[in-house]
């Protein structure tokens, strides 16, 4: 592997970290401003990626992809921040609740993805090469999978598999708070065999036919990006 290989895989992995990070601190965020004070007292809400990583998800997973099986899907996740939704103000119900917390993190994959693009649009107005293999080039041509633009899929990928209504993604707290009380059976069945149902998505490759639109919704994306300083 050539030392830029590594470089542009080092971006991508610092990228993750970083998205993940982000996810974690919506969630905490969103639960403290609802009236919980669980992630503050366990330190949850910031930053820090040092917070909410878990080992093997943010570090072991994603080098392991990266590293030693290239080619491979790849992705990580982070420590899941606890939360206590019958601490939640009267304003909203446990239900909504636990739902608005749930949204909260690919929303902000959605702002970093934003915040990020704009990083890149300005670079490049700075005078910064477009084909610089930091912002994601390949070959001298812009390539969306590494460096700066590949970090920027990542988040809209990261935030669009979050939302798959699957135990335990938030998707999927946002499915079993939408069923009614009366069909709880439904929603422990869900809940139940949600992280089976999760492992034959990741396994069977149904999840590149999910992802196919939001690939190609960034793609578009990065290429209007490129428009406004071209």
């Amino acid at each position: 592997m050539s030392a830029l290989a590594i470089r542009e895989k080092l971006v991508l992995l610092i990228g993750l970290i970083l998205s993940i990070a982000v996810h974690e601190f919506g969630h905490a965020i969103a639960a403290t401003k609802l009236g919980d004070d669980t992630p503050g007292v366990q330190g949850r809400v910031t930053l820090n990626p040092i917070a909410h990583m878990d080992p093997i998800g943010t570090l072991l997973a994603p080098i392991l992809f990266l590293f030693v099986l290239p080619g491979s899907i790849f992705f990580g996740w982070g420590r899941p921040v606890q939360i206590n939704p019958g601490r939640f103000t009267h304003r909203v119900s446990m239900r909504m609740g636990d739902t608005l917390v749930a949204l909260a993190g690919p929303a902000m994959n959605l702002v970093m993805a934003m915040i990020l693009s704009g990083i890149l649009v300005g670079a490049i107005a700075a005078g910064m090469d477009p084909a610089s293999p930091i912002l994601g080039a390949y070959h001298g041509q812009p390539y969306p999978f590494f460096g700066l633009r590949g970090v920027i899929m990542l988040n809209f990928i990261l935030a669009a598999f979050n939302l798959l209504p699957i135990p335990p993604l938030d998707g999927g707290h946002v499915l079993l708070n939408a069923i009614p009380a009366h069909h709880r059976k439904i929603a422990e069945f869900i809940e139940q065999y949600g992280m089976w149902i999760l492992l034959a998505v990741l396994m069977t490759g149904i999840l590149g036919v999910i992802f196919e639109p939001v690939e190609r919704l960034a793609l578009a994306w990065l290429g209007w990006l490129g428009t406004i300083v071209s």
